[in-house]
């Protein structure tokens, strides 16, 4: 039992986005515990389920009320967790593949704009003001332009370097395995490593809205997170923009130089 887990908390991601890292990624190993070697449930099958999760969580939200929302909330975070499950089971598995990955990358893509729509739509709803419609739309369209500006990076940097993909890949081939906690680590080396994923609040990305639509629906506070979530986008949104192009600006001044 004791190396059955081990194992797959080794599958955790050292790099899990907040959230993620202590409380449903965790939450996703007990479960894959359980479900792990039933051959039937593929990671695949398990992102398709989370996605169906979540789209129920939205059509709690959008029916609105003290009940629907603490159930959205619930499920929210459910589907969060079997996010964390395919990649795992996968790893686990060793299975891992291309295709998988691209499936629940753009999940998680719509799901950020499904919930953050659905927000604004509840909050309009008790207020009959636009604004939380605005909030929505302004801030899920910054955050998709977070992942539009990676792309156009990456694009870019492939046109002046045929080499980059294989040369990142290279550099990818270490796993990025759990950090030194969980099982068979002391109460403080566990502290510690907590402690330091604190940090990680701050990157604002996915594992931080799970936290925010959360609280946004247990304690009926869509707007104030609305604006949270629009402002930090937009500050993300433009400032990822600047850095790439300054690295890229760079990098093409380095290749004219060489």
């Amino acid at each position: 039992m004791s190396s059955k887990l081990a194992r797959l908390w080794a599958t955790k991601n050292k790099d899990d986005e907040w959230w993620s890292s202590f409380v449903t990624s965790p939450l996703a190993i007990i479960l894959n515990f359980i479900v792990v070697d039933i051959k039937f449930l593929t990671p695949n099958k398990i992102t398709i389920l989370s996605f169906l999760v979540a789209c129920i969580s939205v059509v709690f939200i959008v029916l609105g009320g003290t009940a629907n929302f603490i159930v959205a909330a619930i499920l929210v975070n459910l589907s969060h967790v079997l996010d964390c499950m395919d990649g795992q089971m996968a790893r686990y598995r060793n299975t891992p593949s291309p295709s998988g990955s691209f499936f629940d990358k753009v999940t998680d893509q719509v799901q950020v704009i499904i919930w953050f729509g659905s927000l604004g739509y509840a909050a309009y709803a008790q207020t009959q003001s636009i604004t939380p419609l605005f909030l929505a739309f302004a801030g899920v369209s910054f955050y998709s332009l977070r992942g539009y500006i990676k792309y156009v990076a990456v694009y870019t940097i492939i046109s002046t370097n045929p080499n980059f993909i294989k040369d990142a890949a290279r550099d990818n081939t270490v796993p990025q395995n759990a950090p030194n906690a969980g099982l068979g680590y002391g109460i403080w080396a566990n502290l510690n490593w907590f402690i330091k994923e604190q940090k990680k609040i701050l990157s604002f990305d996915e594992g931080v809205f799970i936290f925010m639509l959360s609280i946004a629906l247990v304690f009926n506070l869509l707007i104030p997170v609305l604006w949270i979530f629009t402002c930090t986008q937009i500050f993300y949104g433009i400032g990822r923009g600047v850095q790439r192009g300054i690295e890229i600006d760079r990098q093409s001044k380095s290749v004219i130089r060489k």
